[in-house]
């Protein structure tokens, strides 16, 4: 049983399904656009799939909007100025909402950021993933270094002054110097926030049938250190494992994300999870992958490909598991509000990491240690049994 005296905050998930071409690494539901894209029929999918799920946030208003891929830069400035104006009409906007779309730097693309910024999308996420074209050509993306460079410069041109540049290291035959090149490159463009990710091969992808020679173990921890060196000495702060940003500027959703608060998802495989105060549970789902069948069902309860109502011992693992991502960890009385248990029930695994030097407690707030971030797996492998 789940005893909310609140509810936790509530985001909204967009999900476009289509891209240009499928990266050999992306484990993301995305599709090829081998014939137009069907826009009208899918921003009216997405109005008749919030329309059903209105009745789980009556009431409630939401913080952040990220659009994501897919490429949803390949969806026309209007189609999101429609898709904006039906969210408003269905949905309270709290003021000064983040929005948020990724998109990628093809020059093709251009000349939509002005109107994109027009619309109400004011930050961008930029899969620049590495400003070396021949790291981009391995792996598989459509654009090359100069429009990587021409992407954020277009960004900041077109009156963006909050946007993230995803970058990648551990590539197939990247060697430090090279990580610390791109790394150089992307604090020059001065984006608000920089993503940097290793490299990691997931199931269900082409990298992952045929694996690439990627770099030892010492080399990739080698990088890491030295891009976070350099990050940290041009004003980047690490707030969560694999994001950094100047002050003021953290990603709000993805923290909403992070801090385990509520998300509405709507498109073709979108996830959610919502608190229901009334019947004190927590129900995650996910909407049908596959783009026809979504657009076909979008309308009707077959949208939905699952559900899964979490139960007492699973909030405490989920929260930790993201909670414990961020640098500055959580406020000990945000574990109750966000999953409607006492913070007792994750007693053990806090009393083994503390033990262990992985986090620090006290009343007020519980933070993972530097060593604790440097073994997170380990640390966040302590409230499995719990």
């Amino acid at each position: 049983m789940f005893n909310f005296t609140t509810l936790p905050p509530l985001s909204l998930y967009v999900h476009m399904p289509w891209c240009v071409r499928k990266c050999p690494y992306c484990d993301f539901n995305s599709h090829e656009a081998k014939d137009a894209l069907p826009e009208a029929e899918y921003i009216a999918a997405l109005i008749a799939d919030l329309e059903q799920e209105l009745p789980s946030v009556w009431g409630r208003s939401i913080e952040s909007i990220f659009i994501g891929g897919g490429t949803p830069s390949l969806f026309s400035p209007a189609a999101f100025d429609q898709l904006f104006s039906e969210i408003r009409a269905r949905l309270p906007c709290k003021p000064g909402i983040e929005i948020t779309m990724e998109a990628n730097p093809g020059t093709w693309e251009y000349g939509k950021f002005r109107e994109f910024r027009a619309v109400g999308v004011n930050r961008l996420s930029l899969g620049i993933q590495s400003f070396d074209t021949g790291m981009l050509q391995k792996l598989g993306r459509i654009h090359g270094a100069r429009e990587a460079f021409t992407a954020a410069e277009t960004a900041h041109a077109a009156g963006f002054d909050n946007f993230n540049l995803d970058l990648m290291f551990g590539l197939p035959g990247q060697s430090v110097a090279q990580a610390l090149t791109d790394i150089g490159h992307a604090i020059a463009l001065q984006p608000a926030h920089i993503s940097l990710y290793q490299l990691t091969l997931e199931p269900n992808t082409a990298f992952y049938v045929n694996p690439p020679a990627l770099p030892e173990d010492d080399a990739l921890w080698e990088m890491q250190e030295q891009c976070q060196h350099q990050l940290a000495t041009h004003g980047y702060r690490q707030y969560e494992v694999s994001a950094y940003a100047q002050p003021g500027h953290e990603c709000r959703h993805n923290l909403n994300y992070w801090r385990f608060g509520d998300y509405l998802g709507i498109g073709a495989g979108a996830h959610g999870k919502i608190s229901d105060a009334q019947h004190q549970r927590i129900t995650r789902s996910w909407k049908v992958k596959n783009p026809r069948d979504y657009l076909a069902k979008a309308a009707t309860p077959a949208r939905i490909g699952g559900t899964q109502p979490l139960k007492r011992n699973d909030v405490g693992l989920e929260f930790m598991m993201n909670a414990l991502r961020l640098t500055d960890g959580f406020p000990v009385a945000l574990f109750a509000e966000h999953t409607g248990q006492p913070i007792s029930i994750v007693k053990q695994g806090l009393q083994q990491a503390e033990k262990k030097g992985l986090i620090e407690w006290d009343i007020h707030t519980i933070r993972p240690t530097e060593l604790g971030r440097r073994f997170l797996n380990d640390l966040l492998g302590l409230f499995l049994g719990e």
